[in-house]
């Protein structure tokens, strides 16, 4: 199933949807498992060790050091893997609005991880973005 590759589309089509809980970012050494009880929304396996988005409560009960306590919105619009621009069109605007950022793509949506205290903000932004496309 082949996703969405015109920007406009991908746009204005884009349903944020921001995922109930307080996500954070673990990491593990090389080789590592992740303890039993974490079920990680992303992992990825880079040189230095293994990068876990997780949900706060489950790191915190895992005693593993968390960092960037996040907020999870879902573009809700299957976006290809090869599309091009949807995230560049997007990114600055929270950028200006002084919002740090880690998206995440995956096979059929784009999720963005925002600061917990900025969700809202970058909510609002996103449905700007959108209705602005839609015309």
């Amino acid at each position: 199933m082949s996703g969405e590759t015109s920007l406009k589309v991908l746009l204005g089509s884009m349903r944020p949807d921001l995922v109930p809980g307080v996500f954070v970012f673990v990491t593990l050494a090389a080789g590592i498992p992740a303890p039993l009880g974490i079920d990680p929304v992303m992992s990825f396996r880079g040189r230095e060790g293994r990068t876990l988005i997780v949900a706060e409560h489950e790191a915190s009960a895992a005693g593993l050091p968390a960092t960037f306590r996040c907020r999870m919105i879902t573009l809700n619009i299957h976006s290809a893997l090869e599309a091009v621009g949807f995230l560049a069109a997007i990114l600055p605007a929270l950028a200006a609005a002084g919002m740090g950022v880690n998206p995440v793509s995956a096979f059929y949506h784009d999720h963005l991880f925002v600061p917990v205290d900025r969700a809202d903000d970058a909510m609002a932004i996103l449905e700007q973005i959108a209705d602005q496309h839609r015309r």
